[in-house]
């Protein structure tokens, strides 16, 4: 009958590669650590961004060590090394001043210079869907990450507006502004307060730690990235740094859980409504 619902059972195709191409040395101006997913489907890439005066290395292992379902990971190093030590210590933008003392408000510019250059490179060069690029980050790697999905948000409703119908072309389409696939934040906070014109759609969990930690964020962090994102999770536990037990990392499992992507493997079939078979 033709008034109904027709059911059309179809072979789950994608115009994205499952293997991608790994990131180039010459494309990336850091040194990085890249894991291709373990199961051979390259579905979502996890870039993981250091805290301030670590290096790729620890992150590169973290990122093979978590075996994420068709994910590959991505480690990068900070560019700058930080003046006046001698061991391998890097921050991902200047940091302190002449006495040494930390910056009360650094300024990231040239860590999301950085950053764009790499997606770019991912994107472009390497087929990975900006939808399908998610970030964790410790502290000023967390910062790093939770900046650079605003600044990427904010240039995709730019270019948007920019492609809006004319006058002389009202029918013309503008393409959808695109955002990042997700953000995991371990006490990173926003280094600058939020100023958008549509909140970014990206899904994003804050793992932080309350006073007296070291790591602890100021009062109103938390307050400014629900100001700068519609979907802030939040997660608090006592302790110090990075996420060290199983229960601590669960809610963090839980969340890329909800929100990697998954692909269809091949000899699998996806039921799709309204269409009429070939």
């Amino acid at each position: 009958m033709s008034s109904e619902r027709e059911i059309a059972i179809r072979e789950s195709t994608s115009t994205v590669p499952r293997v991608k191409t790994p990131p180039k040395s010459s494309a990336v101006p850091v040194p990085f650590v890249y894991n291709p997913s373990d199961d051979g489907t390259d579905e979502n890439l996890l870039i993981l961004l250091h805290g301030l005066g670590d290096t790729q290395i620890p992150f590169g292992k973290l990122g093979h060590q978590l075996h994420l379902p068709q994910t590959a990971t991505l480690a990068l190093r900070a560019p700058e090394r930080i003046p006046y030590l001698y061991e391998e210590a890097y921050q991902w933008f200047p940091s302190f001043d002449h006495l040494g003392e930390l910056l009360e408000h650094p300024n990231p510019t040239s860590a999301l210079e950085l950053m764009t250059k790499v997606i770019d490179h991912l994107v472009k060069d390497c087929a990975w869907p900006p939808q399908r690029i998610h970030f964790f980050g410790f502290a000023q790697g967390g910062s790093v990450a939770a900046q650079f999905a605003l600044k990427y948000w904010q240039n995709e409703l730019a270019l948007s507006q920019k492609a809006l119908p004319s006058a002389s072309d009202p029918k013309s389409s503008v393409p959808a502004p695109r955002s990042l696939g997700s953000v995991v934040s371990v006490c990173g906070p926003l280094l600058s307060y939020p100023t958008l014109s549509k909140p970014c759609p990206t899904p994003f969990l804050i793992f932080h730690r309350p006073s007296p930690a070291e790591t602890a964020m100021r009062p109103a962090a938390v307050a400014e990235l629900k100001k700068g994102f519609a979907k802030v999770e939040e997660v608090k536990m006592r302790g110090e740094g990075m996420p060290r037990s199983k229960e601590e990392w669960q809610p963090i499992m839980r969340f890329w859980s909800e929100h990697l992507g998954r692909r269809q493997m091949d000899g699998l079939y996806e039921v799709m409504s309204g269409t009429a078979p070939p």
